[in-house]
């Protein structure tokens, strides 16, 4: 693959990355894609993908499927990181591939806290982590979503949150439970200290968005622009090489919710997510309108958060045990 090295370094995968930076992906995003077209190109015997059409991308995809027995969230990544190739860096005029084995998705359904449930973990968390599980439930953010928020994305007179570029590449407005005004004004006074010693020890730029970083660069050092969560100690951006200081680590909100259901002696399987199906589903419980909760969540098709009220209905079908109407 045009001299590849051992840590991944070669003139093909350098145009891989300009192609993810060019389209404005996420450093995540990138990381994901290099990682599944290294292994496309290792399955098919480490030949230059040029070689390669739409023959090639079924069999690895009908591979993943039936020797792998990936998830379908995952055969779906690999596909899109494929497209992803042959569209946008090797010029290939096709957007869609059909006519594979596709992986099938188990159908679960999602777990779900009670409102005294998740009073009892939140209950249990305190610092930045518990406000962050506080906004994952009170807002229904996904993790990704809460740690990535910019001071400018907190609407206190509206009462509102943006999520900017959330699932999908949307931006979307989501509620601010005024019961969080307090503690996220508490959070960003901290936040701001944070930001003044760094711009005083030399730092104190923010990662922009790739337009924004070309069109206006002096809005990193930007009050607005800051994280809300920072992250406790800076770090070398992967891609620029600069100190910066990111957000705070989504291992760490994991780990903590994962404590707090354990202390709050919930068996159930619960993690940062869970928080967020709770959200949706007491909000149909109290009546939302579904489409109004899709919304909110920011689901493309209404089938995703349809999901929820097979919750409700096998959780309040109004039927009952025999055992109970035994006299």
């Amino acid at each position: 693959m045009d001299g590849s090295s051992s840590d991944g370094s070669s003139p093909f995968l350098d145009r891989v990355r300009s192609a993810c930076r060019r389209k404005g992906y996420t450093y995540q995003t990138e990381k994901t894609y290099l990682r599944w077209i290294i292994r496309y190109v290792k399955y098919h015997g480490t030949k230059h993908p040029r070689t390669f059409g739409k023959p090639e991308v079924r069999e690895y995809l009908s591979y993943l499927a039936t020797e792998r027995t990936v998830a379908a969230s995952t055969q779906n990544q690999a596909l899109n990181a494929l497209l992803f190739l042959h569209r946008d860096v090797l010029g290939a005029e096709w957007d869609r591939v059909s006519n594979f084995d596709r992986a099938r998705e188990p159908e679960r359904l999602p777990v779900v806290l009670t409102q005294a449930e998740v009073k009892s973990v939140l209950g249990h968390m305190d610092g930045p982590n518990g406000l962050v599980a506080h906004l994952l439930y009170g807002a229904g953010l996904r993790l990704s979503e809460a740690l990535g928020l910019r001071v400018k994305d907190l609407d206190f007179e509206y009462e509102q949150i943006t999520v900017r570029q959330g699932k999908g590449k949307k931006d979307r407005r989501t509620l601010l439970p005024g019961i969080l005004e307090a503690p996220l004004r508490r959070q960003l006074r901290k936040s701001k200290a944070t930001w003044k010693e760094d711009l005083e020890a030399g730092y104190g730029r923010a990662s922009l968005p790739k337009a924004l970083e070309r069109k206006s660069p002096h809005a990193a050092t930007e009050w607005r622009w800051q994280y809300v969560f920072p992250s406790v100690r800076r770090s070398e951006d992967p891609r620029s090489g600069g100190i910066k200081r990111h957000h705070r680590s989504s291992s760490a909100v994991q780990k903590a919710v994962k404590r707090a259901v354990e202390d709050a002696g919930i068996a159930k399987s619960a993690s940062c997510h869970t928080l967020r199906h709770s959200y949706a589903t007491h909000l149909l419980e109290q009546g939302t309108d579904i489409r109004t909760v899709q919304e909110l969540l920011g689901h493309q098709d209404l089938r995703t958060t349809q999901v929820y009220t097979h919750v409700l209905q096998d959780g309040k079908a109004g039927t009952r045990s025999p055992l109970e109407t035994m006299e």
